[in-house]
């Protein structure tokens, strides 16, 4: 884990998902899991991005408008996602096969399709009541199996109309309760170990430069082109990932 090749390569990839995150709001696991999950294994992969993970979706989640009011609105979808994620872990700690890293190979995919396509969504209206925890249900069972907090919550999120600011808003508390629940159940299941907490709080480093990097020149770079130029690549990262685990 400490050789040269392989902190090189962690160094890289959260600079680059840092960068990412920095410039469109969101992409910093997607990125690290996709880049890491081959070379590390899906379980080391998921531990050595909990810090940043952590760190940088709580300054996203609460630095938003009215962050209490967001919390008020979302809390059953984020207690649902909470107890998805312990069982999750679970399923993911009696894992000894490739499952978890195709479904994540599939996720990633998924994720870039459906970005590109940017289908219309109905609003849930009345039926937010008990699509909120069931959603938040679903994303914390997929989380706790592949460490991607990304589907359904975030089509779910669209489709509450949400705008630009409390979308990304409601995107990090999301990130960050499921990280920090994340990172309990891993401890518990021992997947978690003092190497790659050391490992995960180093990498904090390169990922919070990145996000600077990307926030300095959010304003120089066309940001519809590049989350098109993001999603294309996601699509083939995650086929990438199905092709390397199952062939």
């Amino acid at each position: 884990m400490w050789q040269a090749d392989t902190l090189l390569l962690i160094t890289l990839t959260f600079l680059f998902a840092g960068f990412v995150k920095g410039v469109v709001g969101l992409g910093l696991p997607t990125i690290v899991l996709g880049m890491l999950a081959i070379p590390l294994g899906i379980t080391q992969a998921i531990a050595v991005l909990l810090v940043p993970s952590l760190v940088t979706n709580a300054v996203q989640g609460f630095s938003g408008p009215q962050p209490l009011a967001a919390c008020r609105r979302l809390w059953p979808l984020l207690i649902a996602a909470a107890l998805g994620i312990v069982v999750g872990t679970g399923a993911l700690a009696r894992s000894t096969g490739t499952g978890p890293a195709v479904a994540l190979g599939v996720l990633i995919a998924l994720h870039g399709s459906i970005s590109l396509l940017a289908p219309p969504l109905p609003h849930p209206g009345r039926n937010e009541r008990w699509l909120s925890p069931l959603t938040g249900l679903a994303n914390g069972l997929i989380t706790g199996f592949t460490g991607s907090a990304i589907l359904p919550a975030v089509l779910y999120f669209q489709a509450l109309g949400l705008d630009k600011d409390r979308l990304v808003q409601g995107m990090g508390l999301l990130f960050c309760v499921s990280t920090a629940v994340l990172m309990v159940a891993f401890t518990q299941h021992q997947l978690l170990t003092a190497e790659l907490a050391l490992l995960s709080t180093l990498a904090l480093i390169p990922a919070l430069v990145g996000l600077w990097l990307g926030g300095r020149i959010r304003r120089r770079i066309a940001e519809e082109r590049f989350r098109r130029l993001l999603f294309m690549a996601l699509i083939v990262l995650g086929v990438g990932i199905v092709w390397r685990t199952t062939g």
